[in-house]
């Protein structure tokens, strides 16, 4: 209950002081969410592809999200930017967000790929996670692509960033993310080298599992 309280509290005072930016961010949200849309509508044409000329879906399952106006401001104050909505553009590229969660590493490189091929798509940033691995052991590709929107009097080219991961890395990340931030108590040295160890036997269940489906059902190439 006092979570609820305090959270409600935060909310007043944030929409206090920063109505005029909140009334500005309400309007180009229709933007961002479809910037989310075009590049989801990509993926389920590829993923469709693929099932229809090799019947595998390279693609399990696409979550999205919006950064809400209290989150981007707390960004911005972190960056020490000013607090209105020109400052989005080039200093914030994460406020729409895509996660893929595919079936095999291999699927992540070709999903990647095949959307990067496409010639509007821009891509603005890429940190690949699986091949050099966060401290921690995180893995994952990340993107950030632009994509045009068109709304009735222009076309805007929206940032989009984009999270592929397997399975297997997803069920890590979630669980360790659970973990680490959810916990009021320090992680231990000792449980950081476990959810390290966890990170490094589940990439090797990864690839165990790809060898098996490729001697299953062969390769694709598209």
């Amino acid at each position: 209950m006092q979570k609820e309280i305090k959270s409600e509290m935060n909310d007043f005072f944030f929409a206090k002081d920063h109505l005029d930016f909140y009334h500005e961010y309400v309007n180009v949200e229709q933007m961002y969410l479809a910037g989310i849309k075009e590049v989801r509508t990509k993926l389920e044409i590829l993923d469709d592809e693929f099932h229809h000329r090799f019947d595998h879906n390279p693609i399990h399952h696409m979550e999205w999200r919006l950064k809400s106006p209290h989150s981007v401001v707390e960004k911005m104050k972190r960056r020490n930017l000013p607090v209105d909505v020109s400052s989005i553009k080039g200093n914030i590229e994460d406020i729409a967000g895509i996660r893929v969660i595919c079936h095999y590493i291999k699927d992540i490189y070709r999903m990647s790929d095949l959307l990067l091929r496409q010639d509007d798509i821009h891509l603005l940033k890429v940190k690949d996670y699986i091949k050099n691995p966060k401290e921690n052991g995180y893995r994952s590709l990340h993107l950030v692509v632009e994509v045009p929107v068109y709304l009735a009097n222009e076309k805007v080219m929206v940032p989009v960033e984009i999270q592929i991961r397997t399975i297997a890395m997803d069920f890590w990340a979630t669980l360790e993310h659970h973990l680490r931030y959810k916990n009021n108590k320090e992680i231990s040295d000792d449980i950081r080298n476990r959810l390290y160890e966890c990170a490094k036997n589940i990439t090797d269940i990864d690839y165990e599992m790809e060898d098996i489906h490729n001697e299953v059902f062969g390769h694709h190439k598209i």
